[in-house]
């Protein structure tokens, strides 16, 4: 729903234009995104991702879901976490963040630029 949902939190940007925008700062990685409502769907993608790195923006499930949190955890692939709007200045129960604990970093507030500073990140240790 990026770019219809709360759009005076999330910006007018779709996914789709994410996408685009993202290819086009990055020439050199390809992307594969996935998107879903879906708790166990998620976890199903990121436990078949074949990826130096994932970026993940777990929304919701982000406060909530112990699940998501173990099927990052039983995965070797690096993931960054990232949430375009700060959530440590939003409600309460955005304040914490279950995934976070076993990714390699997490971004936060930064608008959609938090995915490009993932996607930096990443190449920085590639070349490294």
């Amino acid at each position: 729903m990026l770019g219809k949902r709360e759009p005076e939190i999330y910006g007018h940007t779709t996914l789709e234009d994410l996408e685009q925008d993202l290819a086009a700062q990055f020439q050199e990685v390809t992307f594969s995104f996935y998107q879903s409502n879906q708790e166990g769907d998620l976890i199903d993608a990121l436990q078949k991702a074949d990826v130096d790195g994932i970026i993940l923006n777990g929304a919701g499930f982000t406060h909530t879901s112990v699940a998501l949190r173990d099927g990052i955890a039983s995965i070797e692939t690096p993931v960054v976490e990232v949430h375009i709007s700060n959530i440590h200045a939003r409600e309460a129960f955005r304040h914490q963040s279950l995934t976070a604990g076993v990714c390699v970093g997490s971004i936060s507030g930064l608008g959609l630029e938090g995915y490009a500073l993932a996607v930096r990140y990443f190449l920085s240790r590639a070349s490294a």
